[in-house]
């Protein structure tokens, strides 16, 4: 299968230019204004549904690293969704996210556009299984998980990232009703910002430290199930300086799930710090399902 691969290296210093032209291109005359509700404009008139898109965040994360593109989206007229992820274990958070796409009834009929970020995409890979309202699905910066796979072995499969060492990298914490011998894992505040957060402003960096949401430990060796990309097509977003995820593996895993993948020159936080590279392949997936 021939892949086509878009090559988009952005550096930072030229964000506010990228930021710009991606604003002029995904604006629509028309569009849902900033802040005011988008479910008015789901609908073409005597049209097929607009594709809804939903929004699965990562582990250390919340749904607010989705805002600006969200907002992006939102402009142009789209209902987004970005329900919470537990990070309480793979079988969990699939579980979570495969009942809120089967018994929302807002989403229900309508084609979804499923974007996952980092951890969140093993999460859509389980979750989207079963559900034909799931057109497409968009990794960022993301784990693709073939069944059998589990995020720890697909971390370290290439060399590389800045999270290797659970002793020295993470403050494991017990929570109520763990199984024997689980934790939450954190990662150790000093390094967010040149590992988990790179190409993050410092001061935003520091807030994603102090809020960030833990992974159990035994998330990492949980393995995926039958994986929906075999039978959805997919798009990934690989950001070339991610430090988590190592670059060469998110290319391995997205090459092998015969996604369309766009390069950027960025961290493992492309969502923020490139949220309109992002929102482009958003809207390049949601094309194909129209």
């Amino acid at each position: 299968m021939s892949l086509s691969r878009r090559a988009r290296r952005i550096g930072l210093p030229a964000l506010p230019a990228a930021v710009l032209a991606a604003a002029l291109m995904v604006i629509a005359p028309g569009a849902t204004p900033a802040g005011a509700s988008a479910s008015t404009a789901t609908v073409s008139a005597g049209g097929p549904a607009k594709p809804v898109i939903v929004l699965e965040h990562g582990a250390w994360a919340d749904a607010s690293s989705w805002s600006s593109v969200i907002s992006q989206l939102q402009r142009s007229g789209f209902t987004v969704y970005a329900p919470p992820n537990p990070l309480r274990g793979l079988p969990q958070d699939s579980a979570y996210l495969h009942q809120f796409l089967t018994q929302n009834a807002a989403i229900q009929g309508k084609p979804v556009v499923l974007v996952g970020h980092s951890y969140g995409g093993a999460v859509i890979t389980d979750a989207a299984v079963g559900v034909p309202e799931v057109k497409a699905l968009v990794y960022v910066d993301a784990f693709i998980p073939d069944q059998g796979d589990t995020i720890g072995h697909l971390a370290a499969a290439v060399s590389g990232s800045c999270l290797g060492s659970p002793a020295d990298d993470f403050d494991p914490v017990p929570y109520p009703g763990a199984p024997a011998g689980d934790v939450d894992l954190y990662i150790k505040q000093d390094l967010v910002p040149g590992c988990f957060a790179t190409g993050v402003p410092a001061s935003e960096a520091a807030v994603i430290a102090a809020t960030q949401r833990p992974l159990t430990a035994s998330a990492f060796s949980e393995p995926s199930g039958p994986p929906a990309w075999k039978t959805i097509p997919s798009w990934a977003v690989i950001g070339t300086a991610d430090r988590v995820i190592p670059p060469a593996e998110l290319t391995i895993m997205a090459k092998r799930a015969g996604a369309r993948i766009t390069d950027v020159n960025t961290g493992h936080l492309s969502l923020i710090t490139e949220p309109s590279v992002v929102t482009r392949v958003i809207l390049q997936a949601v094309q194909a399902t129209r």
